[in-house]
């Protein structure tokens, strides 16, 4: 028939639609339900919902369901009434929650221009009158959200999450399809497009951070769960980025995580397929707690190199890398990276200062008596810059200088090394070289 019609003229065709008018949107007895779409229409206007019902009814029951999307939204709005006027009457209300859903069916199967609203509408009122029939909501939630995916209303989401977790914990559902609900959901919530609107952006995370919590705070989520389920499925397919990223986030947020050898892993695998300065620097992290003191380095490097660091950041990795490598025994990388957070921004000058001043007072230095003690006045450098630097590390400073003073060599002893207050001098120990000046007692 639709090939017959294509080759009509316009003119027939509009002619056939002319006639065919009244049976096409108003059925059979097109009269009938005209006239009850106006008399329910009057009283539902002046939301006199008692008396549109009647009137409403009849129109329900002789329209074609494709006459007019209004008598289906208004019936959603009388059905509520309905509802909310015989909630006392458990299996009249059940019946009206029937007939509602009913509606809510046919609004998206037989209007899909209105698809999208009535399916958001749909999943909130099952969720408003399904409470009590919790496999029936999280089955209904289930198919809304995932036809709608991205267009799914925002608060629609942390219903969704919580309903599936309560499940799971009353043993309704697997864990794994929790997971599939966080999932789809943080994964949806991601497709949104809010560019250039600030307000939808804020509102977007505020959803993410609501689901995320109640995720968290289920229960489901914990360290053992996720390394059952995500550990075969990352050694069946270890390439996988995406994967990789998706379980090492998951695992990042439980207690224990950290510290499993599937979190280590999966991050190697996003680092090595998408390297970035975070992911370098959580990698240091985890090496460094797992004692692989020469892996952490060097990620801690490469976040560093990783050209993604502002000036600030870049000087307080130097100095977390300064401070590493003293611990680890490499004084001379120390101060390397100590320096450069100097050079790179001023925010961690103090510390940097005052790092470098323990370190040269806590080494070795062979030698005569006054090559043996020249560390202390290089030391006494660095705590003057540092304070002078940063004014809240003066007392630490002042304690340190106070104490390297104790080992400056007197005046007569300096004397027969050839050397005298306030002269330069050269120091080379461990690896290190540094130009002071001679401080003797006073």
């Amino acid at each position: 028939m639709k090939k017959v019609l294509l080759v009509l003229s316009f003119a027939v065709m509009a002619v056939f639609s002319a006639s065919a008018q009244s049976t096409v949107d108003y059925g059979p007895n097109a009269d009938e339900c005209k006239k009850y779409i106006s008399f329910y229409s009057d009283y539902y206007k002046q939301k006199n919902y008692e008396s549109a019902l009647p009137n409403w009814r009849k129109a329900y029951n002789l329209c074609p369901v494709t006459s007019r999307y209004s008598i289906l939204t208004h019936g959603t709005t009388l059905m509520k009434y309905l509802i909310n006027k015989n909630k006392l009457n458990p299996a009249y209300k059940e019946q009206l929650v029937d007939s509602l859903m009913t509606i809510y069916k046919q609004r998206i199967e037989y209007w899909p221009k209105y698809r999208t609203a009535s399916l958001n509408n749909y999943a909130l009122d099952l969720y408003n009158f399904y409470q009590d029939n919790p496999k029936a909501l999280y089955a209904g939630l289930n198919e809304a959200v995932n036809q709608l995916g991205a267009q799914t209303e925002l608060k629609t989401f942390p219903i969704y999450m919580k309903v599936a977790c309560d499940l799971y914990n009353d043993g309704g559902i697997e864990i794994d399809e929790v997971m599939s609900v966080y999932e789809n959901s943080m994964a949806y919530l991601g497709q949104i497009n809010t560019e250039g609107n600030e307000i939808k952006f804020k509102t977007v995370e505020k959803t993410k951070g609501e689901v995320d919590a109640i995720f968290g705070a289920s229960g489901v989520a914990n360290c053992d769960n996720l390394v059952a389920i995500y550990g075969p499925k990352v050694a069946a397919d270890p390439t996988n980025v995406e994967l990789a990223k998706s379980v090492a986030s998951k695992l990042s947020k439980v207690e224990g995580g950290l510290d499993t050898d599937l979190f280590i892993n999966t991050m190697k695998v996003w680092y090595d397929n998408e390297p970035s300065a975070q992911s370098a620097y959580m990698l240091y992290k985890l090496n460094s707690s797992r004692g692989d003191n020469e892996s952490a380095q060097m990620y801690l490097e490469n976040a560093i190199n990783s050209g993604e660091l502002d000036f600030d950041t870049m000087a307080e990795y130097c100095f977390e890398l300064a401070v590493f490598a003293s611990k680890n025994g490499n004084n001379a990388k120390a101060i390397e990276a100590a320096n450069k957070a100097i050079e790179v921004a001023d925010v961690m000058d103090g510390k940097a200062y005052m790092l470098m001043g323990t370190i040269w007072g806590s080494i070795v230095c062979p030698g005569n008596e006054i090559e043996q003690r020249a560390k202390y006045w290089v030391a006494t450098d660095y705590m003057n810059k540092a304070k002078a630097a940063d004014p809240t590390l003066e007392a630490d400073c002042n304690n340190y200088v106070s104490q390297y003073r104790v080992y400056y060599p007197n005046v007569a002893d300096a004397f027969m090394y050839g050397v005298e207050e306030g002269q330069s001098y050269t120091v080379s120990c461990a690896g290190m070289r540094a130009v002071t000046k001679v401080r003797t007692q006073k």
